[in-house]
C-alpha cells in the first residue's frame, strides 16, 4: 500500500513539473515576444502563477499527507499563492504591479544594507572590505532607484521573469526527465 502510494506521489509530482515547466517557457516567452503590451499582463501573470503554483502545491500536499510529515508546508504556501493570486485579481493591475516593484526595491536595498554592514565588519577585522562596500551602496542606490523609477523597474524585471521562465521551464522538465529516467532505472533494475 506505502509502496503505490508513494509511486502515485512520484508520479504526480512528475506531472506537476512538466506543468509548471510549460507554463514557465510559454509565459517567458510570450514577455519576450511582446514587450510592451506585456506590462498589464504581467499583472495577470503574476496572478495566474499565484493561483496555479498555489492550487498544485495544495493538491500536492494532500496526496502527501499519508506519507509526508511535512506536508502542512506545502499546504500553507498553497494557501498563500492561491490567497495572493485571487487578491491580485480583484485589485487589478495595481496589486500586482505594486507587489513586484516594492518586493524588488526592498530586496535591493536590503541586500545593499546588509553588504555594507559586511563591509563594515570585514574592515573591522582586517580584511579586504572594499568591494563589499561597493557592492552594497550600489545596492542602495539601486534599492532607491527602483522604487522612484516604478517603469525601468518593471520593465526590468520582465526582462529577468521572462529569463527566469524559460531556463527555470527548461529545468523543471529536465528534473522531470530525469524523474522519468530514475524511474525506468529502478524498474529495470527491479526485473534484473
Amino acid at each position: 500500500m506505502i509502496t503505490q502510494d508513494l509511486k502515485s506521489a512520484y508520479h504526480r509530482d512528475k506531472r506537476a513539473l512538466v506543468l509548471r515547466g510549460i507554463l514557465g517557457i510559454a509565459v517567458g516567452i510570450f514577455i519576450l515576444a511582446r514587450p510592451l503590451a506585456s506590462v498589464a499582463a504581467f499583472a495577470l501573470v503574476i496572478a495566474m502563477w499565484a493561483l496555479f503554483d498555489g492550487v498544485v502545491n495544495i493538491v500536492l500536499a494532500f496526496e502527501l499527507r499519508d506519507i509526508a510529515s511535512h506536508w502542512w508546508g506545502r499546504l500553507i504556501a498553497g494557501i498563500i499563492g492561491v490567497a495572493f493570486g485571487v487578491m491580485a485579481f480583484y485589485y487589478y493591475p495595481f496589486l500586482s504591479l505594486s507587489y513586484a516593484v516594492l518586493l524588488t526595491s526592498l530586496w535591493m536595498l536590503t541586500a545593499g544594507l546588509i553588504g555594507v554592514y559586511v563591509a563594515i565588519e570585514e574592515r573591522r577585522a582586517g580584511f579586504h572590505w572594499g568591494w563589499m562596500m561597493t557592492f552594497g551602496i550600489v545596492g542602495i542606490i539601486a534599492g532607491v532607484g527602483a522604487f522612484m523609477n516604478p517603469g525601468a523597474t518593471l520593465a526590468a524585471l520582465m526582462v529577468f521573469l521572462a529569463w527566469f521562465g524559460i531556463i527555470g521551464g527548461f529545468a523543471m522538465l529536465m528534473g522531470a526527465g530525469r524523474m522519468q529516467q530514475i524511474e525506468h532505472d529502478v524498474t529495470h533494475a527491479m526485473r534484473v
